[in-house]
């Protein structure tokens, strides 16, 4: 099984909040023991702009945890993000919503998994689910 993981669940490792990082590692350990783990480049772009965090360091964390960065993001991926975000933008105006706005990494990262993982690892289940109802989605 490939699980994709969301920019949060790795975030979510590093916080210094025990309960939080305990329970990310605890899903990341578990999906692991299933199959392999990835992340799309969006995802290491946006780990990219976490305090404290670099290249070098992401790359290292990367191979010592043992998930893939996957720098391809092929057309149809791309289209099928356009697709989503599309559909959100225009529900969101169409319920004047209040709620926070997503960006396009987030459907990027959604389409990455639909396209390219057996699932998606993240906090966000709720939006994903949404722009992506084949998509089998992980929280913890």
């Amino acid at each position: 099984m490939i699980t994709a993981v969301d920019t949060n669940v790795i975030v979510a490792l590093w916080s210094r909040d025990s309960t939080t990082n305990t329970n990310a590692q605890g899903a990341l350990e578990n999906a692991s023991s299933n199959g392999r783990l990835i992340i799309p480049a969006a995802v290491f772009a946006e780990l990219l702009a976490c305090p404290d965090r670099d290249q070098v360091f992401l790359e290292k964390f990367c191979r010592d945890t043992g998930i893939t960065v996957d720098w391809e993001i092929t057309r149809e991926i791309w289209i099928a993000a356009g697709h989503a975000f599309q559909t959100y933008a225009t529900r969101r105006k169409a319920q004047r919503s209040g709620g926070p706005r997503r960006i396009l990494a987030d459907f990027l990262i959604g389409a990455y998994a639909v396209k390219k993982a057996d699932q998606l690892l993240t906090l966000d289940e709720g939006i994903y689910r949404a722009a992506f109802p084949t998509l089998r989605v992980e929280s913890f």
